[in-house]
């Protein structure tokens, strides 16, 4: 069943749970890549406040990478899934490798998008972290810990769907969750989507600079 059209549709029924944040002067809307950035622009947009990219890189697991084993910011904070780490059979070895890799990855992305325009400072502001949906939740407990570790006062984690347990993750990591929808049978966040296209760099670039 998709309960959204796109990322767009979703950012804008999203919106409505936030509304009370609307032109606070201390909220920083952040996204994270790709396809969150566009679910958080438009969150941003509705509450007129700021929006910037956390960027989170997934560690997949050695031969089935779309199952996260954990993420890693382009700061060097990790999130592990210990689950899945243990079910995996993962060693240490292969974790180190892939933990390495995906950090590359992440501070390879933030210097592209840090071409024109510097990270918002997250020290004593209230974050609204959004993705365009939680799977195992492991890229949004890294960008927590990444919030945590700016010394953000206040973190709301905002979703359109999520897997229940993973949000019962999350729910004890942060101040505040808000999700639409967390259907029993999850699957793939896509299947929640009647357009799920792929977001690309330029697209994310856009958003951020001029959003």
């Amino acid at each position: 069943m998709s309960y959204f059209y796109d990322r767009k549709d979703a950012g804008q029924k999203l919106s409505k749970r936030l509304e009370k944040y609307s032109q606070a002067k201390d909220v920083v809307v952040l996204g994270l890549p790709r396809g969150g950035i566009v679910v958080a622009a438009e969150v941003a947009r509705f509450l007129q406040v700021p929006l910037d990219v956390l960027i989170v890189k997934k560690m997949g697991c050695p031969g089935n990478p779309e199952l996260a084993m954990g993420a890693v910011d382009d700061q060097g904070t990790v999130a592990i899934n210990e689950e899945v780490i243990k079910l995996a059979g993962v060693s240490k070895e292969e974790f180190e490798k892939a933990k390495n890799e995906a950090w590359k990855l992440a501070q390879k992305r933030a210097a592209q998008y840090r071409k024109q325009k510097r990270a918002i400072e997250l020290h004593n502001k209230v974050v609204v972290l959004i993705d365009d949906g939680l799977a195992t939740g492991a890229t949004m407990q890294a960008a927590v810990a990444a919030c945590r570790k700016r010394k953000a006062s206040k973190i709301i984690v905002a979703v359109p769907v999520a897997a229940p347990d993973s949000m019962v993750k999350i729910q004890k990591m942060v101040d505040e969750v808000q999700c639409l929808y967390e259907p029993e049978s999850f699957g793939s966040v896509g299947f929640f989507y009647s357009v799920f296209d792929q977001t690309e760099d330029d697209e994310v670039l856009s958003l951020i600079q001029n959003t």
